[in-house]
């Protein structure tokens, strides 16, 4: 019998109009606070931008248009560890590409690689050598994006590391690199990390060193 569970599903992305029509009514009935002297970032978010912002959302964003220019992207689910994972797994043309998992930070999601997908899997299409190409798998966190909702808690990196190496291993990869924000963890068959807004962590005798 196939494990339904293991399963790896094409998805796109396609919002309700009903649930547009309703952020766009919340977006309109904004109630703003009185703006504090000088409105600026000094006291925190200016209320001028604030207004500003929800207008532009409101009035001139075009979600359809980036929906469809999302789905342009090869995009899949599968279930791991009895949570829904939504990633990208964009292949590059070059047959000895390494693959590599780009896992974006807390907060944030898959939207933030969307840039270097192209150089990465078509170098050579970006002035870049064939011989740096790799195929590029972005996973959305559970909880973030469409990998939610979360059924439970206990999503630490470990579980996630652990996660990730499930899906590399069901894409077929055995060996790949890791780079994202926060650190994800490392498992097993990496050949290269590359970190960046490393997090740092404080403890109580650093406090006290630096005080």
């Amino acid at each position: 019998m196939t494990d339904t569970t293991k399963t790896i599903r094409p998805f796109r992305i396609d919002i309700a109009q009903e649930q547009l029509d309703d952020l766009a009514d919340r977006l309109a009935r904004t109630r703003f606070g009185t703006p504090l002297p000088g409105d600026d970032w000094a006291s925190g978010v200016p209320t001028s931008y604030l207004v500003e912002l929800v207008t532009y959302w409101r009035d001139e964003f075009d979600w359809r248009a980036q929906e469809k220019s999302l789905d342009t992207i090869p995009q899949f689910v599968t279930e791991i560890d009895g949570q829904n994972i939504h990633f990208l797994h964009v292949r590059s043309p070059e047959p000895d590409a390494l693959a590599l998992v780009l896992t974006h930070g807390w907060p944030g999601s898959f939207v933030e690689f969307l840039d270097v997908i192209g150089p990465l899997t078509d170098p050579a299409a970006h002035g870049g050598n064939p011989a740096d190409a790799f195929h590029v798998v972005v996973p959305s966190l559970p909880g973030f994006g469409f990998s939610g909702p979360v059924r439970e808690s206990g999503w630490d990196t470990t579980r996630i590391a652990t996660a990730w190496a499930e899906l590399m291993s069901r894409l077929g990869y055995h060996r790949y690199g890791v780079a994202g924000s926060p650190e994800p963890g490392v498992p097993v068959h990496v050949r290269g990390v590359r970190l960046h807004l490393h997090p740092v962590h404080e403890t109580r005798d650093s406090r006290c060193r630096a005080g």
